[in-house]
């Protein structure tokens, strides 16, 4: 039976947070590995021992294997668990611990491998009798044999990049027209990835459910599930909400659904824990999608259900210990739901974004759970995937459940980087979600005009609390403590504060015994501040008192609008700045990255929509289009140079 006694985490992030906390309870010792760009990352602290690895390329850092090998070999550790994402699902890598002697806490490089396959894990379970969706996953890879497959399996079809996940290489294709501009843009997004540009076409099925099956197998030749995920609710193909059990579950569903999860992995002698992962049609007919042979990121839901810590089965089964039940000792308990916090702009089509975290503040209460591997004051960096963290909850009922979610998101103090808050409220609150009826496309046929998806604009309140925060501070300066408000009483000041690109002018007068009459966008706010800290202040306005979340550093106020955060800036004594037009030619970066394509030169002509460069960051790729006809002029980027959010590539001028 192997034995270990140090654990080498081959990842960053929360992931690698979440794995400590069980190997440290468990009297392991843990090592943690890390690029240039995380030297000071939480998980980092956490681990009794670090190795730098590498730059912050995740090519050159945590995706190296030997770099990662040759950590472990300099610390001494004897296992290596890979977490999810990265190196987790790389059958290679698992080789190369068991030929250095290391346990790789998973399963075997033959299942990694096969499983890893969109198209040979799809034929294995056509041959184990799981049920699957019609496509072509056939060997032949060329343009001409997937346009004649496309034809077949008529449209709308999806293109799936076979070694991909995340979302990343997959495209819906709605018309035959658009299908070789697809199959290039898919092929290159698995390519950069993944390093493999193999493709499979499926029949696209509308409107389903995303249901996903937790099975767990040990070295003794036991194999059960630990009931289902839910994980219907996606952006970009990519999972933002996820609870358990399903809400449509029935018991003859869930014991159809758990005995095809088992077939699958039968059918590759699994060992460990893994997802087999299905779509739910309307009529209750499922069918495979892919099996993801690691743990996965939603796995706390089925934590908080069985009562079950998958983290330690995982280090159990790889020492060689039988699971602790057998499939009819399995209970489940109530309800759980999570959320995924990314750093993103939902305003920008889901646009990753890069900054300083300026302010976290997660809500710590009984029933709640933040799995996040954050500090205050860290960078987001374009190098790593853009999720931030986790909300878990857990209730006695799904609406115990959502109703703690919700009021979760709304108070998280997430501050300095544009998060995905408010649309995870505004899912979380939507009536159809509330009554469980959802499906994968729930967000584009439901949401598409919901404010949780425009740019925020802040509200005559928000913006009267801004005015109060900055007048407070200057009179601070000078009479330290709220006395200090006393020095303008009766006098009316004006400020102009700022949030993007727009500025508002509001009038400010303190009254005696500290009340301050704001006139912001039409209104007239009556605001008292009770309590003032470094991070945040007592309000009442209006009468109602109130706790409002904020940082404040000189002329920059990042505000906590319950949900999301908000950067407003005391522009009163700033020059106006002139305003760029849209419409320019000027073609800037939407977020730090590195150029992967570079589609034209110095004198191109082009024409408006036309595709001039493609930015990778955060493990997406984003084309980037023309603004207008004309010239490609002043270009002053080249493919694999790293740029920096709003940086100047190119611009494009008119004939005129």
């Amino acid at each position: 039976m192997p034995t270990f006694s140090k654990i080498l985490i081959a990842n960053r992030g929360e992931i690698a947070c979440r794995i400590q906390r069980t190997a440290q309870a468990l009297g392991y010792r843990t090592v943690a590995v890390f690029s240039e760009a995380d030297a000071d990352a939480l998980h980092v602290r956490m681990a009794d021992e670090a190795v730098l690895i590498g730059p912050a390329p995740v090519q050159q850092s945590y995706l190296d294997p030997s770099a990662i090998l040759d950590a472990a070999r300099r610390c001494g550790a004897d296992a290596i668990h890979p977490g999810y994402g990265l190196l987790s699902e790389n059958a290679g890598f698992a080789k190369a611990c068991a030929e250095a002697g290391l346990v790789f806490i998973g399963p075997s490089p033959e299942a990694i491998d096969l499983m890893g396959s969109k198209r040979r894990s799809k034929i294995a379970m056509i041959e184990a009798g799981v049920p699957c969706i019609t496509g072509y996953q056939g060997a032949a890879r060329d343009d001409d044999t997937l346009q004649r497959e496309a034809g077949r399996i008529g449209y709308p079809l999806m293109i799936k990049a076979s070694a991909g996940g995340g979302g990343r290489g997959m495209r819906l294709v709605q018309r035959a027209e658009d299908l070789l501009e697809q199959l290039r843009s898919a092929r290159s997004e698995a390519l950069h990835g993944f390093g493999n540009d193999e493709l499979i076409l499926e029949q696209a099925l509308l409107d389903p459910r995303h249901v996903e099956v937790q099975i767990f197998g040990d070295h003794h030749g036991q194999l059960i599930h630990l009931g289902e995920r839910d994980c219907s609710i996606q952006r970009r193909h990519q999972k933002i909400i996820e609870e358990a059990p399903c809400p449509v579950m029935t018991a003859e569903l869930r014991q159809a659904m758990g005995d095809a999860a088992l077939k699958a992995g039968r059918a590759v002698s699994y060992v460990g824990a893994g997802t087999v992962e299905f779509l739910l049609a309307g009529d209750g007919r499922f069918y495979f999608l892919e099996m993801n042979t690691r743990l996965q990121v939603e796995h706390p839901v089925t934590e908080l259900i069985t009562g079950l810590d998958l983290v330690a089965w995982q280090l159990d089964v790889a020492a060689g210990r039988p699971l602790p039940l057998r499939q009819d000792q399995v209970t489940l308990s109530g309800h759980a739901m999570q959320v995924r916090l990314y750093a993103e702009d939902p305003a920008a089509d889901f646009l990753p974004q890069t900054g300083r975290l300026i302010g976290w503040e997660p809500p710590m209460r009984d029933g709640v759970r933040v799995d996040h591997g954050l500090l205050e004051g860290q960078a987001i960096t374009p190098f790593y995937d853009s999720m931030l963290g986790k909300l878990i909850v857990h209730g006695a009922t799904r609406e115990e459940a959502r109703r703690k979610l919700l009021r979760t998101v709304e108070d998280c103090v997430l501050l300095g980087v544009q998060s995905n808050q408010r649309l995870l409220a505004a899912l979380l609150a939507h009536p159809q979600f509330i009554d469980g009826d959802f499906s994968t496309g729930f967000i584009g046929q439901h949401l598409a005009n919901h404010p949780a998806l425009l740019p925020l604009e802040p509200s005559a309140e928000q913006l009267a609390i801004a005015a109060a925060a900055f007048y407070q501070a200057s009179q601070a300066r000078y009479a330290p403590g709220l006395g200090g408000w006393h020095n303008n009483i009766g006098a009316e000041l004006h400020y102009r504060i700022g949030a993007g690109e727009h500025d508002w002018v509001l009038s400010l007068v303190a009254e005696t015994g500290g009340t301050l009459s704001i006139r912001s966008a039409g209104r007239l706010i009556e605001l008292k501040l009770l309590d003032v800290d470094l991070h945040g202040a007592t309000l009442v306005i209006d009468g109602i008192r109130r706790r409002h979340g904020w940082r404040l550093d000189g002329h920059d106020l990042w505000l906590s609008t319950r949900p999301g955060g908000l950067h407003l800036q005391d522009r009163t004594h700033a020059p106006i700045a002139a305003k760029a037009s849209a419409s320019d030619g000027t073609l800037e970066a939407p977020m730090d990255g590195a150029i992967v394509e570079l589609l034209v030169s110095e004198g191109s002509t082009v024409r408006q929509g036309q595709l001039l460069i493609v930015l990778e960051a955060m493990k997406m790729e984003h084309p980037l289009k023309a603004g207008i006809d004309g010239v490609v002029r002043q270009l002053q980027v080249m493919r694999g140079d790293q740029v920096k959010n709003r940086q100047v590539l190119l611009r494009v001028e008119t004939g005129h």
